[in-house]
């Protein structure tokens, strides 16, 4: 069995995340954490009255108190480089689908675990469809140079542009020809109207409620377009990821970024 804690668990991604790992017969949750929960066991959340689970609200108490493998984490990008440092630090494997992430900080986090010699993920999106619209959205670009991305997301997402729109162009980035797209005179009448430039790249950011998850990689040619869109209807979209994520760490030595390193 794998030890698993979720942090952030109140939140929609942590308490799917949470259900998950009870649910998945390989994993046993051993305590979860959200600096505002009042909760001292999720037993006394309706949901889960028949279990015996503590409730932490400081990671440094958590740690003390309950043994880990695996640290899923689903909180919010000010916190969540903080929470995987200290779950390396602690040698236990973190599996983290909050966004934002600086190069800087995955670079850090890269270097300790290696140091720390502890697996761990950091997974822009962990839909097993969105890992493969960024892997056919790479080989495209090859020859289709002219892209670019629209993705949307609900309205209550902290970062734009999204993980995997970022994580879609470092990809494609690596292998696109060097061109700079539409009309060198162009002019923006409202400023942002042509979205975010990422090395020629043009990236649009969409937050309306309703929406989950969903991104279009959109290119244009000579004659002809192609689009590659991928949309979670349902935050379940992504547990199979973070299921396959958490199985993975616990054998690592060092942490990864992007799930299409371990498929």
């Amino acid at each position: 069995m794998i030890k698993i804690v979720v942090a952030g668990f109140k939140g929609r991604m942590g308490a799917t995340a949470t259900k998950m790992v009870i649910e998945h017969e390989r994993f046993e949750l051993v305590g979860v954490l959200d600096p505002h929960a009042q909760e001292k066991n999720l037993s006394e959340i309706s949901d889960y009255q028949e279990l015996n689970v503590p409730v932490f609200k400081e990671k440094e108490t958590l740690v003390k108190s309950v043994v880990a493998d695996a640290w899923i984490d689903f909180t919010i990008p000010k916190v969540a480089y903080e929470n995987t440092y200290f779950a390396l630090e602690n040698k236990i494997a973190p599996v983290v689908g909050t966004t934002g992430f600086t190069e800087e900080q995955v670079a850090s986090l890269i270097k300790l675990s290696k140091a720390q010699k502890t697996g761990g993920l950091i997974a822009p999106n962990f839909a097993i469809g969105a890992v493969l619209m960024m892997e056919f959205a790479t080989k495209a670009v090859q020859y289709f140079p002219d892209v670019e991305i629209i993705e949307l997301h609900h309205d209550n997402k902290l970062d734009a542009p999204s993980g995997t729109a970022v994580k879609t162009a470092e990809m494609m980035e690596e292998v696109r020809a060097k061109k700079a797209q539409g009309n060198p005179d162009e002019k923006e009448t409202i400023k942002g109207a042509r979205g975010a430039d990422y090395e020629g790249m043009r990236i649009h950011s969409v937050r309306l409620p309703g929406l989950i998850a969903h991104q279009q990689v959109q290119f244009g040619g000579t004659g002809e377009g192609l689009t590659i869109r991928h949309d979670s209807y349902d935050r379940a979209s992504f547990m199979s990821g973070v299921a396959l994520g958490c199985e993975k760490v616990v054998e690592l030595k060092e942490l990864v970024y992007g799930l299409e390193n371990l498929l």
